[in-house]
Order: structure tokens, then C-alpha cells, then sequence
């Protein structure tokens, strides 16, 4: 009888805390529910904290809405209480008010892990420390999640999701939670939600549907920097034009889909290696390896075999990419790569001595920054920290980011005894992307490091020159701000890249891979970039393969694109020659600077004249190259010119083609008069 009287009153406990099983089954026994009381007071008791279990778990984790109803009879008659909130908070409402406040507030602020949701409950269920005072902390900070792996309460959501992510690191999942063990609990898929699958340049890959947001997905996907993985794609193309078969590195590879383009496309030519430190990017990786019937093979270089993740493709698979959870700097420290990329999430700046450190000689480096603030001097003590520059916004601010990038990759390069040649630097939109290319020795680090040097801005007219070479500084500025001004008006910028950012025929040799793999959308940008690198305003440009024999590279002749020859076996691996086959690699020559693209440019609408009408600016290009200046346009800014001219040449051709603005005054003079003469 004392028995049934136990089990009774356990019965009726649960009835009044509403505690029901996580999987909407039926309420355990009499003699369960017994022992459940006693552990709940055992655990009060004491302050370890007990480990949750499928039934233990707290009635603000559930899987579905109608979970959370279930802990309130909705369908009865009379006022209710909320059941994750005090009745001081939330008083007792009628059922079409409850449920509104279920799903308004408790369902929708949620932390979720493995298909189940961490409502935010606002019991007083953590035990806070008093104040000063003595008083507990008011009702407002209690509120809190609760963990469904080891029952902590944790107050900020962000807090949480971090907590989360140590479980996961350190293994601590519960199977019991879980409605897939392999996927990571950020995974919104889970929830309902498929995967999304996006083609581009014919690469097929699924992405999470939370792709855009980097601070939630592992797997980031931007589809703005479209633009970029292309530009990226076809300076490889090149390179694997001049040698291969080539070792490649995607060193951050998030989703994969710059890697998997270069395997897809360039084929046996280049051999891909893709790494993430993240579990979940590197799954992501295989996955999509699979989607686009890629083989993906694992471990290190000395033991590579096909991974498991390949073991569904065909036995005939397109191509082979080389999967591997690494970090970037240990990965670049272990092998000797032909083609680097570097795109991690902001700068570059902690991976530049570790590539430059096992990179083969002529090989090819691509660095994307996406740090805008510190690149465009919105945050200059980051800037200093991070590139040891010092910059201000100018008229030439994107300019001044890709010098100042340069800058920073040539001092890398130098610390390993090697110089760079730049081949591109482009900035656009939200990232500044720098290809350069490798030369060893430290004749040629010397040749790099002489073109760091500092800029001189005048602050209040726009105008620059680089200081020359030596440690005595005098008046350099062109003009005359500093003397019929009050106070100092110029600054010392840099050190700055100050030599060419861009050569002529590796972009020629862009273009041609652009042509040949229907890149029509960079197509107009690389063209921009070869008139850019020649400044000229020419728009017959040729990209077949005659024109593209060899080029001149701060004084080394490289071969870009070969004609009706193929290169030997020694070209092939990137070593250097001996005797008379030297020439086609490495040539020392007389550089001729005469060919160099002046620097930074003038935007005609910084410079225009108050009352007075600009001319149109391709009308004031053809001015400027008929007064026997070279012209061009530039990718930079739309509205800048690239000239040799200086700021009071710009300025006095720009005054004498301006024409002065018709007011109203002088439109009514013009009409009285003819009126009178009438």
C-alpha cells in the first residue's frame, strides 16, 4: 500500500512540472518516475552537474513546435501559465495568447544542435552569484539556454554556440540527440532544410543554406568573389601552359569550388591539393568532389590512395584532387608547391613566410586580402599592426591597398632570399587580389626590396611622388602647396610597391585562357588591365598564341605561351638550365623602364573646376594623348586616368577643355537681347 501511495505522488509531481519524453512517447512507469524525483534531489543537493539522457533532458529542448504545446494543455478551457517562463514575467492568458507567445519568443530564439532546439527559457534555473548589495540580479539576465549535452545554462546565444563547438571539438555528442551522427551540428539541413546546389565555370556544388554567413558556416561561399576565383583560374592556366604537370594548393578550401575547377578543367596539367582545418569543410569537399565525379584521395604525399569518400565514383573519374584536414602553414612548410593560393577570411598576412618559405623557383603566388578596413585606411592602426604601413584616404586609395599588398608579400618573399614580379594586382569591390611570381635568389630579393619606398601626398591638392633611393628626404612635391599654404600640408606614406602592377604578356596569355574556356564576363576587365599595364587607350587587342612568345619580367625572359614547340622534361619539373637552353628560363637583360605604366592615376572629378563643364572622359583621354602624354583608363576607378603627365599638366588640359556653366542669369540676358535685336 506504502508502494502505490509513492508511485501516486511521483505520478502527480510530473504532472505539475509538465515534464513529458523528448520523443512525444508515453509518460514512463510509476516506479520510473520515483526514481527520477530522487535523482532530481540528489542532484539539487550537490553542485556537480548530472549528465543528460534521453529523458532527462530540460522541457525547453525539443525537436518540434508542437513539443512545446504539449508542455501546456492548449485545448482546455481557462487562463494558463507559460511553462519556460515565471508567473512575475508572464502572467496566465487565455490559449490563442499563449501559443502566440510560444512560437513568438521561445521557439524562435533558439540555439539548435543535431535537429533539436534550445528554446530560451526564463525560469530561474541558474543559480547567480549576488551582487554587491546581496540581491540576485533581476529578471531580466535570467534568461539562458540550456546545453543538451552536459545541462549547463548559458546566459548569450553566442555563448552558447561557441560552448557547442568545444563539445563538438573535444567529441561530446550524445547519439541519443542526434538525427545524424556525421554531420556537424550547424547544419540547418537537418531542420528541413536541403541542400542548395550552384554551378559555376561547369563546377557543380551543394552548399548549406546558411553559405553567406561566415560567423555561422564553416563552409563559406561568397558568390561575389565569382570575379575573382576566374582571375585566379586562369594565371594557373598560364603557368600550366609554361610547365606541368604542376603541384597546385587551394589552401582554404571551404566548399572546394576553386580547386575542383582547376582539376575539372585543366585536367592531367595541374595536380590539386585542397585543405581545410575545418572537419566539416573538408566532408563538404569530398562530398562535392563526388557531385562532380572527381576522385578525392586522402593523407599525406607519400602515401596517396583513394579516400573512402570516392569509393561511389565510376572507375573512370574525370580527374584527381587530394583532400586533406591540414592547416595552411603546415601544409606549405611539408611540400614544395608550383602554384599557391592564399584566401583566407580577411588578410593573408600570417601565411606569406610560410609559402614563400617551400615554393619552386618561377612558380606563381595569389594572394586575396578581404581586410577592406585596414586596406582602405578606415582602420590604420590595423593597417600598421598588420602590413607596418601608414596610409591615408586618398583619391588613389584602391591603388595605394594593392601597392601596400605587394609591399607586404616582397618583404616575405626577401626574407627567404627571394624577389617577386608582379604579374597582376587588381582590386575590386571587396578584395585586392596579387599574383606574383617567384624568383630565387637573393640578387633578385635585393632587385624586389630597392622598389619599397615611401610616398609623398600632398593633403591638400592629391599630388605624389615617390622619394628616391638614399636617406636624405627634400622638397619633392611638384607643387607649391607647402608654400602659400599655412602649416604643413604634405605626409609621408608607405613604404609602398613602387614599381610596375601589372605585365603585359602574362595578361595577353589571361585573355587567351579566358577566350579558350568562355570566361566572357572577365573578358572586358582583362582587357582593361592590358591597356592598363601598357597605358594606352587601344582597343585592337591581339590574344592568339604568335603574340605571346616570351616577355620581359623586371629583367628576366620567361616563356609564357609556346608555339609549334613543346618544353622539355627539365622545363617541366621548373628547374633551372645549364649552358645554352638558360635563356628560355632565366636571362638577365637591361630592364627597360621606358615600358612601365606610370604610377597611381587622377580621378577627373577630384580635379574638376567649380563653374565649369567637363569634357566627356574618353573626349579628354584623346586631349591628353594629343598633347603627347601616354593615357589610359583604369580598373581602379572609373572615372581615373592613368597618365605620365603631372598634376599641373592634368590640370591645366583639363581648364582648357572645360567650358563654363550656363546659369540662369546668363540664359535670361540671352534672351532679352534677342528679343531686343527681334
Amino acid at each position: 500500500m506504502a508502494q502505490l501511495e509513492e508511485a501516486d505522488a511521483a505520478q502527480l509531481h510530473l504532472e505539475d512540472v509538465d515534464v513529458k519524453p523528448a520523443d512525444g512517447g508515453p509518460v514512463p512507469s510509476a516506479g520510473g518516475a520515483a526514481k527520477q524525483e530522487v535523482k532530481d534531489e540528489a542532484a539539487a543537493d550537490n553542485d556537480a552537474k548530472p549528465s543528460i539522457t534521453t529523458t532527462e533532458r530540460h522541457i525547453s529542448i525539443q525537436t518540434k513546435l508542437e513539443g512545446l504545446e504539449m508542455l501546456v494543455d492548449l485545448n482546455g478551457a481557462g487562463r494558463k501559465s507559460c511553462p519556460l517562463c515565471p508567473e512575475e514575467k508572464f502572467k496566465a492568458c487565455y490559449s490563442h495568447k499563449l501559443r502566440r507567445h510560444l512560437q513568438n519568443l521561445h521557439w524562435k530564439v533558439y540555439v539548435e544542435f543535431e535537429g533539436q532546439r534550445m528554446c530560451i527559457c526564463h525560469l530561474p534555473c541558474r543559480h547567480l552569484k549576488p551582487s554587491l548589495s546581496g540581491d540576485q540580479a533581476s529578471g531580466r539576465h535570467m534568461a539562458h539556454y540550456h546545453c543538451v549535452v552536459c545541462s549547463a545554462t548559458i546566459a548569450r546565444k553566442t555563448d552558447m554556440i561557441s560552448h557547442l563547438k568545444r563539445h563538438v571539438n573535444k567529441g561530446e555528442t550524445e547519439a541519443s540527440y542526434s538525427v545524424s551522427s556525421d554531420v556537424s551540428f550547424e547544419e540547418p539541413a537537418l531542420s528541413g532544410q536541403a541542400y542548395e546546389i550552384m554551378k559555376e565555370l561547369g563546377t557543380n556544388v551543394q552548399l548549406l543554406p546558411n553559405y553567406t554567413t561566415p560567423q555561422k558556416s564553416d563552409t563559406y561561399f561568397n558568390r561575389k568573389m565569382k570575379t575573382n576565383r576566374k582571375l585566379v583560374f586562369c594565371s594557373l592556366a598560364v603557368l600550366a601552359e609554361e610547365r606541368h604537370p604542376l603541384e597546385c594548393l587551394d589552401a582554404f578550401g571551404a566548399t572546394g569550388i576553386m580547386g575542383l575547377q582547376w582539376a575539372k578543367h585543366l585536367c592531367s596539367a595541374v595536380r590539386v591539393t585542397i585543405t581545410d582545418i575545418s572537419d566539416a569543410c573538408v566532408k563538404m569537399i569530398k562530398e562535392n568532389c563526388k557531385l562532380n565525379h572527381i576522385r578525392a584521395e586522402g593523407g599525406t604525399r607519400g602515401s596517396r590512395g583513394p579516400d573512402a569518400a570516392s569509393g561511389d565514383i565510376e572507375k573512370d573519374p574525370i580527374a584527381t584532387v587530394e583532400v586533406a584536414k591540414m592547416d595552411a602553414n603546415v601544409i606549405m612548410h611539408l611540400r614544395p608547391f608550383d602554384y599557391i593560393h592564399l584566401d583566407p577570411f580577411g588578410t593573408a598576412v600570417n601565411y606569406l613566410d610560410a609559402a614563400f618559405r617551400n615554393v619552386r623557383n618561377l612558380g606563381i603566388i595569389s594572394v586575396t586580402s578581404t581586410d577592406t578596413s585596414s586596406l582602405y585606411a578606415k582602420s590604420p592602426n590595423v593597417t600598421l599592426r598588420h602590413y607596418g604601413c601608414h596610409i591615408v584616404r586618398t583619391e588613389y586609395y584602391k591603388e595605394l591597398a594593392a601597392r601596400m599588398v605587394v609591399a607586404t608579400v616582397a618583404r616575405a618573399a626577401a626574407r627567404c632570399n627571394k624577389g617577386i614580379e608582379v604579374l597582376l594586382a587588381v582590386a575590386l569591390e571587396h578584395f585586392v587580389l596579387v599574383v606574383v611570381r617567384v624568383l630565387r635568389g637573393p640578387t633578385q630579393a635585393d632587385e624586389s626590396a630597392k622598389k619599397l619606398r615611401k610616398l609623398v601626398h600632398c593633403q591638400w591638392c592629391e599630388a605624389r611622388v615617390f622619394l628616391k633611393l638614399g636617406n636624405m628626404v627634400d622638397d619633392t612635391l611638384p607643387c607649391n602647396c607647402h608654400g602659400r599654404l599655412p602649416g604643413k600640408t604634405a605626409v609621408l606614406l608607405g613604404p609602398l610597391w613602387s614599381g610596375p602592377l601589372f605585365n603585359t604578356g602574362f595578361l595577353r596569355g589571361m585573355l587567351s585562357a579566358a577566350v579558350q574556356h568562355s570566361m566572357d564576363d572577365i573578358q572586358p576587365l582583362v582587357k582593361t588591365l592590358i591597356c592598363e599595364s601598357e597605358c594606352t587607350t587601344l582597343k585592337s587587342l591581339v590574344h592568339g598564341p604568335s603574340a605571346l612568345t616570351s616577355q620581359v619580367e623586371c629583367g628576366v625572359v620567361i616563356r609564357t605561351l609556346q608555339s609549334g614547340e613543346e618544353s622539355g622534361p627539365a622545363d617541366q619539373c621548373g628547374k633551372r638550365k645549364t649552358g645554352d637552353e638558360s635563356g628560355n628560363v632565366v636571362k638577365k637583360l637591361k630592364p627597360d623602364t621606358s615600358l612601365e605604366h606610370p604610377p597611381f592615376y587622377y580621378s577627373i572629378h577630384r580635379h574638376s573646376i567649380r563653374g565649369m563643364n567637363m569634357p566627356k572622359l574618353n573626349k579628354f583621354l584623346q586631349f591628353l594623348m594629343e598633347a603627347g602624354f601616354r593615357v589610359s583608363r583604369t580598373h581602379f576607378d572609373p572615372t581615373g586616368v592613368r597618365t605620365d603627365a603631372t598634376l599641373e599638366q592634368f590640370k591645366s588640359v583639363l581648364t582648357k577643355y572645360s567650358v563654363p556653366t550656363c546659369t540662369k542669369a546668363t540664359a535670361t540676358q540671352t534672351s532679352v537681347s534677342t528679343e531686343t535685336t527681334a
